[in-house]
């Protein structure tokens, strides 16, 4: 009667714990995930909010001044929030840190009209300073449509401008049948140590986007590499292109926004989950040639992890995930992250920046 007795209650105690044993586990494992990166996050809050206007594509850069001054991409809201590709221009604002609140300067790039590369928009701005200059990176379409978006490069000595652009891309799509025949657009840019210049650059392929016309995610978004000894190019794409490719593991798993930076030799990228784990999260991988890529990890979660926010609106669809991250570099090393977030006090969109913790 005595075992029978400690068996049952050693039973009972044994079930008691199973909860507590299976949350453990879950937790491990969703710590694993997490990178080292996304444990340093620590958020500030939403910035640059402008009524009537969506904000997006929040590129931040210290200037000589000490101030932050970030290069981002706006369009007027009633053109919703597709108005990104058809009527996005590309403005500057500056703060006198990143946690302050930022104020407008001016539009630096605006669509350029009939007969230009970059006549319908102007988005996805990426700023670095190279070689003594200011370089804009950036994507511009010609018709208010994808399959123009090409990746054109603007520059200036100073941040205040002024800005020349080029008269033609930088960057073409690959021939018909290609896996980037589609665009090249969300341009991440690095110079390498050897001197090289690197421009990794999303793209995908029409025959797969239009066979997935009506679906949710159409065609299957890759990033390749180009490469130049010149930062005005001509760029000659890699023959291991794509480099980074999840459409293999199923269930169009993808990925974009893609921005890289190297820290203690080894190169980093942080980019927009579009399915690996699901398409909320942020995605950190690292490579020690920047050309094979570890499996990525979970750079950062969703907003509502970092934010109370009110309930979604119904015309903001993609309410709730934090995309465009742009890290703002000191010293060769990332201080603060700059997302954009569709929500704010506009119901449009606006900027939501994290410092990284040391």
């Amino acid at each position: 009667m005595r075992d029978s007795a400690v068996s049952r209650r050693d039973l009972l105690k044994g079930m008691l714990m199973l909860p507590a044993l299976t949350g453990f586990k879950n937790f491990l494992e969703d710590d694993a995930k997490m990178s080292p990166f996304a444990k340093r996050l620590k958020p500030i809050g939403r910035r640059l909010e402008m009524d009537g206007w969506y904000i997006w594509c929040n590129s931040p850069i210290y200037g000589p001044d000490g101030k932050v001054h970030v290069f981002f991409s706006r369009w007027p809201a009633q053109r919703g929030m597709g108005g990104w590709i058809n009527s996005s221009e590309i403005a500057h604002a500056v703060a006198d840190d990143a946690e302050a609140s930022f104020q407008y300067v001016s539009t630096i790039l605006a669509p350029r009209g009939a007969g230009y590369w970059d006549g319908t928009t102007c988005h996805n701005p990426h700023i670095q300073y190279i070689d003594g200059k200011y370089c804009l990176f950036y994507m511009g379409n010609a018709n208010g449509k994808t399959d123009t978006k090409r990746i054109g490069l603007a520059v200036a000595t100073t941040l205040y401008g002024p800005w020349t652009r080029p008269d033609k891309p930088l960057l073409e799509p690959g021939p018909e049948g290609a896996w980037d025949d589609h665009c090249t657009t969300n341009p991440a840019f690095i110079k390498h140590p050897d001197g090289q210049y690197w421009l990794y650059y999303k793209s995908w392929n029409t025959k797969e986007y239009i066979a997935a016309a009506g679906q949710p995610i159409r065609g299957n978004r890759k990033y390749g590499l180009a490469t130049a000894d010149a930062l005005e190019g001509p760029y000659i794409k890699s023959a291991s292109n794509p480099v980074v490719d999840f459409s293999s593991l199923g269930n169009n798993r993808q990925f974009e926004d893609a921005f890289v930076w190297r820290e203690h030799n080894t190169f980093n990228m942080i980019a927009r989950d579009m399915g690996f784990f699901n398409h909320e999260a942020g995605l950190h991988l690292q490579s020690k040639d920047g050309m094979k890529w570890s499996e990525p990890r979970i750079a950062y979660k969703e907003l509502k992890t970092y934010a109370d926010e009110p309930p979604a609106p119904a015309h903001l669809k993609r309410y709730g995930r934090l995309e465009r991250p742009q890290l703002l570099m000191k010293d060769d090393k990332p201080v603060y992250m700059f997302t954009a977030a569709q929500g704010g006090n506009y119901m449009t969109s606006s900027a939501f920046v994290f410092k990284l913790k040391s």
